[in-house]
């Protein structure tokens, strides 16, 4: 089974592809020559991996799937959300990111968090979705050099590692992007 993951991330094309097993072979952008920005305007995480694996569908007729992931920090009422990848502006970085969560998060000790994961799949026109979630805590300090996006700043529940810190099986395991492409390779097979 060939699907194309709707997405301009490398590094969660790279998290995809380890996730699931060799029967199912993962296309990127790329591999169809789909060279632009996917829409992404709608307010939740659902509507904005809809829109994406609808896009790639309408447009380019592949099977797919797509996902929009959210962190959301309770001490700041849920967000970054779905503004997680430009929460410190249009243009910023991970590293902006986190510096400005870690900024906004000074002196606070309610550090809970959760980091969620939409994807939508859209097989033969059929639209599915799944969700997976990891609950944990922000950290006050970056540590660790793999993974990507808010990793050096999570610590899953459970543990004393940030994602940051795992290696991708390890944070495959347990995290909410590989929650729920367990629960899509579930729904496949």
């Amino acid at each position: 089974m060939k699907l194309v993951f709707a997405t301009n991330n490398l590094n969660k094309l790279s998290e995809i592809r380890d996730l699931v097993p060799t029967g199912i072979e993962i296309l990127s952008l790329r591999d169809i020559n789909c060279n632009e920005e996917l829409p992404e305007t709608n307010p939740t995480l659902e509507g904005n991996a809809l829109q994406k694996a609808k896009y790639i569908f309408d447009n380019y007729g592949f099977n797919c799937f797509s996902d929009d992931t959210g962190l959301e920090i309770d001490a700041l009422n849920g967000e970054p959300g779905v503004y997680s990848a430009r929460y410190a502006g249009e243009d910023c970085k991970s590293e902006d990111n986190m510096n400005f969560v870690l900024e906004k998060l000074e002196g606070i000790n309610n550090r809970t968090a959760k980091f969620r994961t939409v994807i939508a799949l859209i097989v033969d026109g059929k639209e599915t979705l799944f969700e997976g979630e990891c609950k944990g805590r922000m950290t006050k300090i970056k540590s660790g050099v793999d993974g990507f996006g808010y990793d050096p700043i999570f610590i899953p529940n459970g543990y004393q590692l940030t994602f940051a810190e795992m290696n991708k099986v390890e944070k495959g395991v347990i995290s909410h992007r590989g929650k729920a492409i367990k629960r899509l390779v579930g729904f496949l097979y």
